[in-house]
């Protein structure tokens, strides 16, 4: 009995994956790391629990998602590593692997084009350009540094299928418009600015400095001091505890009720006061 939903009837394969939303695309990655790292360690089949705690998910948003690759898993038992892997790889369009051009053999691009993981992943840089004269020539990874100007007549014997570009951020258009020209189909840009290519072209952005800020932001927020709360008497709202002031306060007046005759007490002596009352209407959401 299979664990997972089973394809639609009448939806194609294709039509399913195109179907499967970005996030999930984003999380079966998780899984397929976590995946090569399990049959390297032996590991035949893994319950939809112990995956969902190794990717870092609840085990019912990872059913979800792997129900989007159709009938997995044997309920009671489990996944199995290697053929779940292979469904993931297919899915993810990785069974044949990809052919890669690197654009910048500066600091970062060396470091790029010498990281053993896309090789184990199925990315296999075929090929380095640069316009630096100091660069061109010299050889990194076992690739010799050729020039740019020589990108597009490259581009038919290399047969790349993406290009990474790591290139000063003035440079980076120029770069885009050159691979576009090539009949590249997919970039992977590590500047900061938006690149412009046509629709048919896929052009992701790795934003480092955007992605340190958004650690800051949860480092920031981690460390704040937590406000004192109050919950508002019969309202089921929570709002910031004010602080009393210093001075005296006196209630208002009370309003008596229409037709019947209010009764006249003799005034008390000063008595302070003080209110818990939220400084604005409404709820208060705390960070």
């Amino acid at each position: 009995m299979t664990e997972q939903h089973e394809t639609p009837s009448g939806v194609s394969g294709k039509a399913l994956v195109r179907d499967i939303p970005q996030a999930t695309v984003t999380r079966l990655a998780t899984y397929l790391r976590v995946l090569d790292g399990l049959a390297d360690e032996g590991v035949v089949i893994v319950s939809s629990e112990e995956l969902a705690v190794a990717a870092g998910v609840n085990s019912a948003k990872l059913r979800k998602d792997l129900s989007f690759l159709g009938p997995n898993g044997v309920r009671g038992v489990g996944y199995d590593v290697a053929k779940l892997r292979t469904r993931i790889e297919d899915v993810l369009g990785l069974s044949q692997g990809h052919r890669v051009v690197l654009i910048g053999a500066g600091n970062l691009g060396r470091a790029l084009v010498g990281y053993g993981g896309f090789g184990v992943r199925g990315f296999t840089v075929v090929g380095i350009f640069d316009n630096d004269t100091a660069v061109i020539g010299q050889s990194y990874a076992g690739l010799v540094v050729r020039d740019v100007e020589q990108l597009a007549a490259q581009v038919p014997a290399l047969a790349p299928t993406i290009a990474v570009v790591a290139v000063p951020d003035e440079a980076a258009q120029d770069v885009c418009d050159r691979l576009v020209a090539a009949g590249l189909p997919s970039i992977l840009s590590f500047a900061p600015l938006e690149l412009r290519a046509p629709a048919h072209v896929q052009v992701r952005r790795v934003d480092l400095a955007m992605e340190l800020q958004m650690l800051s932001f949860d480092a920031a927020r981690n460390d704040a001091p937590a406000l004192p709360e109050v919950a508002e008497v019969g309202s089921g709202r929570i709002a910031r505890r004010v602080t009393p002031p210093n001075h005296l306060t006196h209630a208002a007046p009370v309003e008596p009720a229409r037709g019947r005759p209010q009764r006249r007490t003799a005034p008390h002596s000063a008595t302070p006061h003080s209110a818990t009352e939220p400084g604005t209407k409404g709820s208060v959401i705390t960070p």
